[in-house]
């Protein structure tokens, strides 16, 4: 049996004000594989990205405190390099073009749609060389497509477990992409969920 493989995703951090906004970006982002942290407070983002090895920032344009285009103006103090998308409810000519000349790399206005918003997201990967292999995407139809059987089954993580033989945190691996899933693995699985093993490749 194959050794599982750590894959390493592409870092996200959400500055948002709405603790709403935050946990709908940390899903999104999530089920697309990507490592998302979230913070309501502006004020420590710029210590967070200077620390925190982010590739992407995803920054509300108006929050108390400190506003987006402030947030972004600290943040290019500490890191010139990160790539920054600013979204906002109340998009203008003047903030957008201020946006642009602290190179923020793309200007949303909120509500957005969902795959527009991947559009963006993908465009700076590609952009910054974190482009995703057909490997990585694989690996996410995968976990996605176990998932959404298992809960269709109604079966928790520990149930799998039992099923399979597999230790739960092996599952969660595979489901969330962090781990890449032998063929004997994925067979135990499709056994376990009483579906052909082809069909945990989802449309792939």
């Amino acid at each position: 049996m194959s050794k599982a493989k750590p894959l390493q995703p592409v870092r996200v951090l959400v500055v948002d004000d709405d603790d709403e906004i935050c946990a709908f970006m940390e899903t999104l982002l999530t089920r697309d594989g990507y490592s998302v942290k979230t913070l309501s407070d502006p004020v420590r983002a710029a210590d967070e990205v200077k620390t925190g090895g982010f590739h992407l920032v995803v920054l509300d344009l108006m929050m108390p405190k400190l506003d987006g285009l402030q947030v972004l103006e600290q943040i290019r103090k500490v890191d010139d390099d990160v790539a920054v998308v600013i979204f906002t409810g109340y998009p203008s000519l003047d903030t957008a073009v201020r946006s642009m000349k602290l190179d923020a790399v793309g200007y949303l206005k909120k509500p957005f749609n969902p795959d527009e918003f991947r559009e963006v997201v993908d465009r700076v990967v590609a952009k910054k060389g974190l482009l995703r292999t057909p490997e990585e995407k694989l690996h996410r139809v995968i976990g996605e497509t176990i998932r959404a059987l298992r809960k269709e089954r109604a079966l928790t993580l520990k149930q799998m477990a039992v099923r399979t033989g597999l230790s739960v945190s092996l599952l969660s691996q595979i489901e969330r992409a962090e781990s890449s899933a032998s063929i004997s693995s994925l067979f135990k699985v499709a056994t376990a969920l009483d579906v052909p093993i082809k069909q945990l490749f989802g449309e792939f």
